[in-house]
């Protein structure tokens, strides 16, 4: 039977800092990863921005090179079925069991789906494969529907219309962005959509996916109205994997429940990334799902399975990229709050959302760089003069 020191189930961002974490503080420690995707650990922000953007940045910049910076034994496309954790083994579909000494659960989340026919031409985007598919699609004039306003739906959306799509974009949002920013920067943020020539869909829900007598692939809108063309790419957001977790019996409530090491109601099992509602040193008890609380947390794990006592105390931030223009945030963005804004010219932006004490619990930078840790500082201090908050960033 197959044993390692460290198991990791999962092969995306989170397993590649965890194996090199793993590895720096353990150089002979055996290291496994089981991923059901069918590609090795990769970037996946590139997969909406730096791939369509950069052409000095190509598919062969994608992959991570985990197994071969790490020694870490790969196995793609494998699914693991279940998690014994008396025996402290794994079991594989098709029956083969591992051994581990110590787990970590890495499994990542997968995309909200449209009901409706499946067909090449229609793309629940989140993979790798995703975008080479899409890639493949892609020609010049291509009629391109995107489903969602969120950051995978607005950077496919923006992506896709730099590359000679004519993109339609479907939002729930009465102004795209207005989930998130408050009025003036929503509406700064649309314009970027509509200066690049995207139709957009607003105050509009996509209720089904279609494909249609013409041979166009389309959407079906809540108000009954149908939008066709010959792509539809998919970017609603994602749900955690937690099915694992929980048949395991470990303690999951809106995510598997961590600790500051984030270790799980098991001892032997660790878990990192999207999956994970961990105790924020700055937000409290918190779920994220960005790219920089990949990678710090899978760093966090790693070390702490291979016996560091430090605890993960990193903040996130997060971030997106449209048409040369890139906004960050710390915390939590809800336009529902009191904002304080600070414009410092017409390009540049701080917003400052503030609960019902006046206390900041989000910030956001827009065309702000730099400004991360004061941003931290910002919530983390829960400063609430105004005029020192006008004066903290920028």
């Amino acid at each position: 039977m197959t044993s390692y020191d460290y198991l990791i189930i999962g092969g995306g961002q989170v397993a590649d800092d965890a194996a090199r974490a793993l590895r720096e503080h353990d150089a002979d420690g055996t290291i496994g990863i089981v991923s059901s995707d069918e590609d090795a650990p990769y970037t996946r922000p590139a997969l909406t921005k730096k791939l369509w953007i950069d052409p000095d940045f190509g598919e062969d910049s994608v992959p991570l090179n985990t197994a071969e910076d790490t020694g870490a034994d790969l196995r793609v496309r494998t699914v693991v079925a279940a998690i014994d954790r008396t025996a402290k083994q794994v079991e594989l579909e098709g029956g083969e069991r591992i051994d581990y000494g110590t787990l970590l659960l890495a499994t990542g989340s997968e995309p909200r789906r449209l009901d409706g026919p499946e067909d090449e031409r229609i793309i629940h985007f989140r993979s790798f494969a995703d975008y080479r598919t899409l890639r493949h699609l892609m020609t010049d004039g291509a009629r391109a529907v995107v489903v969602g306003g969120g950051y995978i739906g607005a950077e496919i959306a923006a992506s896709l219309s730099l590359n000679g799509a004519h993109v339609t974009l479907v939002f729930p949002d009465e102004v795209l962005g207005a989930s998130q920013f408050p009025p003036s920067i929503a509406e700064r943020y649309q314009k970027l959509f509509t200066d690049h020539g995207v139709e957009l869909l607003p105050g509009r829900r996509a209720e089904a996916l279609t494909v249609q007598d013409d041979a166009d692939v389309g959407v079906t809108l809540d108000d009954g109205t149908a939008v066709g063309g010959d792509i539809v790419v998919v970017g609603l957001g994602a749900e955690p994997r937690l099915d694992l977790a929980r048949q395991a019996g470990l303690e999951v409530s809106e995510g598997v429940v961590v600790d500051e090491h984030l270790r799980t109601s098991d001892p032997s099992i660790w878990a990192a990334g999207d999956i994970i509602e961990y105790p924020d040193a700055i937000l409290g008890r918190t779920r994220i799902e960005h790219v920089d609380h990949a990678r710090e947390s899978g760093a966090a794990a790693g070390r702490s399975m291979a016996g560091s006592e430090a605890p993960y105390e990193h903040t996130p931030y997060f971030y997106s990229m449209v048409y040369g223009v890139r906004w960050e945030a710390v915390g939590t963005l809800d336009p529902s709050l009191e904002t304080l804004e600070v414009h410092h010219d017409t390009a540049h932006s701080v917003v400052y959302y503030l609960d019902d004490h006046g206390r900041p619990v989000g910030v956001l930078m827009w065309q702000i760089d730099g400004a991360r840790d004061a941003a931290r500082t910002v919530i983390a201090d829960a400063i609430t003069d105004r005029d020192l908050l006008r004066g903290s960033i920028g």
